[in-house]
């Protein structure tokens, strides 16, 4: 029923603003997404710098998956457990570019006589790195509407992404391997009873809106047509702050201008956040050197202490009837 109610909220979002008559396309064409990225901008730089950087993190969190700096003659895990800062940086360049700690993620399974097995999740790193390299694609080729002259990246990525010249106009290969990856996503966790368990609407609404945008978008290039002209004439005066609405643009761009304008907004709120957590992890950003370095806690109050001399001067002739030893004798 969460996957449903999922479904459903995405296709009346869609459908809202396929239907909108011209009356209200400057509606969906300027306020929501002027709206949508105000939103996104501010919700992310709350939740990142007044939520998260200021949480105390006083001490360096050392992780399990290396040998941190210790004796000469251990070999330190110099990227599990960096103690420089370049190694910091390196550790955080393979997280951010490939997901190394997805993908030495595993699961545990039973087999056989109750046989408790673990296997590697290499079809979610798959999956996931596949969504988000396509993603990033699309992200930087559309920027060709939204400058002019055109990007030289998006060019260059617009080439690469048609190589196979499938199709005319050309197929690009960054849209379906986005649907496909998210479909796999999505049908992972609907497929598996202990993810089905513990997803909520709010795990499926994020999947199947970024379905709707990838569909509306191949329907637009292909089947349903629209005014590409008018689309970048309207792209430009966004960024300019001098929008102009077109009249020839079809309805289903403002359906998929619409999805993108929500997700752009459900973004700050939602788990998609982890794109910027990741900068804020400790067990990340910080350099593992507690043995090197004394980490104490600037936060901690002042607190009396009953130290162990103290305790002994209250309770030695008590320890000396029971024959405990004592440091002193007096």
């Amino acid at each position: 029923m969460n996957a449903l109610y999922a479904l459903v909220a995405v296709v009346v979002l869609f459908a809202v603003a396929f239907v909108a008559g011209p009356s209200l396309h400057s509606v969906f064409a300027v306020a929501v997404p002027y709206a949508a990225m105000a939103t996104f901008l501010v919700g992310v730089a709350y939740r990142v710098a007044f939520k998260w950087g200021k949480a105390p993190v006083p001490f360096a969190i050392g992780t399990s998956c290396g040998q941190q700096k210790s004796l000469p003659w251990i070999k330190q895990a110099a990227i599990e457990n960096p103690s420089t800062t370049s190694g910091v940086v390196a550790r955080m360049a393979l997280e951010v570019l490939t997901f190394r700690s997805l993908f030495r993620n595993t699961k545990m399974s039973v087999k056989g006589a109750g046989q408790v097995t673990y296997d590697g999740e290499w079809l979610l790193w798959a999956g996931a790195i596949a969504f988000h390299y396509s993603f990033l694609v699309i992200v930087l080729r559309h920027m060709r509407f939204f400058t002019e002259p055109v990007f030289p990246v998006a060019t260059l990525l617009e080439k690469i992404d048609g190589f196979f010249e499938v199709g005319v106009p050309t197929v690009y290969a960054s849209g379906v391997i986005l649907v496909c990856a998210v479909g796999f996503l999505l049908a992972r966790r609907l497929m598996s009873p202990q993810l089905r368990y513990i997803s909520l609407a709010a795990d499926y609404f994020p999947l199947f809106l970024l379905i709707g945008i990838g569909l509306s978008g191949i329907l637009m290039r292909h089947f349903m047509k629209t005014d590409v002209i008018g689309i970048k004439e309207l792209a430009v005066g966004l960024v300019t702050f001098k929008p102009v609405v077109p009249r020839d643009i079809a309805p289903i761009f403002y359906g998929h201008l619409f999805l993108v304008s929500v997700l752009l907004a459900y973004f700050p709120f939602s788990k998609l956040t982890h794109m910027a957590g990741v900068f804020m992890s400790p067990a990340r950003n910080l350099r593992c050197n507690s043995r090197e370095v004394r980490h104490i806690n600037p936060w901690n109050r002042p607190v009396k202490v009953h130290t162990y001399e103290e305790y002994e001067d209250e309770f030695r002739d008590k320890m000396k009837a029971v024959d405990l030893p004592v440091d002193k004798d007096e």
